[in-house]
């Protein structure tokens, strides 16, 4: 029995090569044309290019992001990191325990705030971080061979326009 376009979809992962890979026979629809599906999928692509890239033993690309802020900002709350990241702090637990018990981050109580906890990366996690931190760095140039060098500071603030415009009021 032949779908209608309506009813066609992309395979899922699994049945692809990659994440991004689009079926030639799949008529995207409405998806086609919107902005919110290639974020979502160029993203997709990000990520799996990088975790290629850096091998699954390494950090995913969230957890990188979690290090390079923590090193930026030693002593970083949880809280804090969580809006830096637009994330919930209970999603973000389970990572830090990852990277606490992987040597990489101290997480320490706020002794003016028994409920709050500082983030610091360890010498072990520092090293990481330098190593991951040339991985990031190969794929963002990959990324600019993509975007085109002299679009990038455009490409960069649309896409923090869109992150802060669509993110919650604080």
């Amino acid at each position: 029995m032949a779908r209608s376009s309506t009813a066609k979809r992309q395979a899922p992962a699994t049945e692809r090569d990659a994440p991004g890979d689009v079926d030639s026979h799949i008529d995207l629809g409405w998806l086609g044309g919107t902005v919110g599906f290639y974020l979502r999928t160029a993203q997709e692509a990000a990520f799996h290019a990088y975790t290629r890239r850096a091998g699954r033993a390494a950090a995913p690309p969230w957890r990188f992001a979690i290090l390079a802020l923590i090193d930026a900002n030693p002593g970083l709350t949880q809280g804090a990191l969580a809006r830096a990241l637009r994330r919930d702090t209970s999603s973000l637990t389970p990572a830090l325990d990852d990277l606490c018990k992987r040597g990489f981050v101290i997480r320490e109580r706020v002794e003016d705030n028994r409920r709050s906890y500082s983030l610091t990366l360890t010498p072990d996690g520092r090293r990481a971080m330098r190593e991951l931190q040339k991985i990031a760095e190969a794929h963002e140039r990959e990324i600019d061979r993509l975007v085109g060098r002299d679009n990038r500071a455009a490409f960069v603030r649309t896409l923090q326009r869109i992150a802060t415009g669509l993110s919650p009021d604080d």
